[in-house]
């Protein structure tokens, strides 16, 4: 529900046959107490606005068309209104100016916002280090990256400002470069198939020489200190995404939870953020939305002895943020009940 607005910004990057709006209309409900308007507030997203008006976010699509000039969800700042309205007996979500008097023209004109940023899609603050520090690399690409052999004055670690030395052949031409350390290996916990190794950013560096297979680097800007070993990947200083397009995943078969984000952590909740055993491969990308269902308990029958396994039950909603080869980055934007390591993932 609260990623109806996010994605009914960029009503048009889709379009719904007749077929599928027939369908889908009788699936639209509004959500239950829904304000009939809305004044966006300071620490608002996207997905918590839209959270208030419906219980279906994703079908954005059969909602989004009011004010159709406004196609960027960058456009949505703290005082605009957005208000319910029915067209053709079907529920749509409009917006307007805080500061205006309702009519929104599309004569030029010059906004001012001296303190407060438009509003983001989905809280970045959850997930701002998962966009830019981490990294899932095959197997391969990972044995070929150019890897820390040594610093000046044969310092064991290194810090920024000091000049390091790595052995290997770049992966890209770009200047600026990252100093990756190895985090974990991800196996799927049920076929055991490899699906890549993750690594954490330590450090932001810039070429300075290079001669045969020897670069020297400058560290810039580190995050831990720096140690033999570590991988050169390219992609320094960068900036991260900030907007997300929600809509409902593609089918996938047998996508799993398989970690979180987070150290010390074994039940999942609301704005925590997981790795999923799924990814480009199978078409997942950034703003697919995925339901989260809990493995049912296993109980014994009472007459036969015999153990059941109990079906699985929703237990929440999670939108992915980031994507590789064989699994994304994904950040829970509802929970309903405990979810934890190993539970199913399906299109909503």
């Amino acid at each position: 529900m609260k990623h109806l607005l996010c994605g009914l910004l960029v009503a048009g990057l889709l379009s719904v046959g007749v077929a599928t709006a027939d369908v889908r209309q009788d699936q639209i409900k509004l959500r239950d107490g829904h304000p009939t308007e809305y004044v966006v507030v300071s620490g608002d997203t996207l997905w918590d606005i839209s959270a208030r008006f419906l219980d279906s976010p994703w079908l954005w699509p059969e909602v989004w068309g009011v004010n159709p000039q406004i196609d960027n969800p960058h456009l949505i700042y703290p005082g605009d209104v957005v208000y319910l309205t029915w067209v053709d007996g079907r529920p749509r979500l409009g917006l307007r100016g805080g500061d205006s008097d309702g009519v929104r023209r599309l004569s030029p004109q010059v906004r001012v916002q001296p303190l407060e940023r438009a509003v983001p899609a989905i809280p970045l603050r959850d997930i701002m280090s998962f966009l830019n520090d981490n990294r899932v690399l095959e197997y391969d690409a990972l044995q070929n990256a150019p890897y820390v052999v040594g610093a000046e004055n044969k310092r064991i670690i290194s810090g920024a400002g000091d000049r390091i030395y790595a052995r290997g052949e770049l992966l890209g031409p770009d200047r600026l470069q990252g100093i990756y350390r190895p985090v974990r290996e991800y196996v799927h916990p049920e076929t055991g198939e490899f699906l890549g190794y993750e690594l954490f950013k330590v450090a932001d560096t810039a070429i300075a020489a290079q001669q045969d297979d020897i670069v020297t680097l400058e560290l810039r800007r580190t995050r831990e200190e720096v140690r033999s070993e570590y991988r050169v990947l390219p992609g320094g200083e960068s900036r991260i995404q900030s907007m997300f397009y929600p809509k409902p995943a593609p089918y996938t078969e047998g996508g799993l939870v398989i970690d979180i984000l987070k150290d010390g952590v074994d039940k999942i909740g609301q704005y925590d953020p997981v790795v999923l055993s799924v990814g480009r491969r199978d078409r997942v990308e950034p703003g697919d939305v995925f339901a989260i269902y809990s493995q049912g308990e296993v109980l014994r029958d009472p007459l036969t002895g015999e153990s059941i396994q109990l079906p699985a039950e929703e237990a929440g909603v999670l939108m992915v943020f980031r994507s590789f080869d064989r699994v994304s980055y994904g950040l829970v934007m509802r929970a309903t009940n405990v979810i934890s390591i190993g539970d199913e993932i399906r299109t909503p």
